[in-house]
């Protein structure tokens, strides 16, 4: 189980002042609004920051950290992870998961038989994607309920129906 959950890269600067532009990887960007401190992912640690502010621009958030207060402070840190711990993720409502939860999982067809293993899941507008490895390759399956027919979270065993044309 993951430990740390991404929930925004930084993508740039924002000023002199040490604000940084950081991409929401997260459902609720608004949760930001509430965060008193956030982990940044330096490459060789993970470092807690205090968030002194946020607030929104376009698709981005801007956020300032407590003691970072020029640019030269924070401008090595672009293309960084922001995370957050598992107790401090968004709580899961029922039928819920989190994805890196799900990642790994066995993926067997309704006969039992086994397909593969999930390698990603992609999010689109419209449904997630699984990414399975089956026989070397990629299949992309949709997560709706005519090809996902169950996920077993504590055994981690996705249950699928291989709908005609997806292979």
């Amino acid at each position: 189980m993951e430990d740390y959950f991404r929930v925004g890269v930084i993508a740039n600067t924002h000023g002199i002042r040490g604000e940084v532009k950081v991409f929401p990887t997260t459902e609720d960007p608004k949760r930001f609004k509430g965060m008193k401190e956030i982990i940044l992912d330096t490459g060789n640690e993970k470092k807690v920051l205090e968030v002194a502010s946020a607030r929104f621009f376009k698709n981005m958030v801007i956020l300032k950290f407590k003691g970072i207060d020029s640019i030269n402070d924070i401008e090595k840190y672009k293309g960084r992870d922001l995370l957050v711990t598992r107790e401090n993720a968004i709580p899961l409502e029922e039928g819920e998961y989190y994805i890196a939860d799900i990642l790994g999982a066995t993926v067997v067809t309704e006969d039992g038989e086994k397909f593969g293993v999930l390698k990603d899941v992609l999010t689109t507008g419209a449904n997630d994607v699984y990414v399975v490895e089956h026989e070397g390759k990629e299949v992309l399956l949709p997560v709706i309920p005519d090809c996902v027919l169950s996920r077993n979270m504590d055994t981690k065993v996705v249950t699928v129906h291989i709908m005609e044309g997806l292979l």
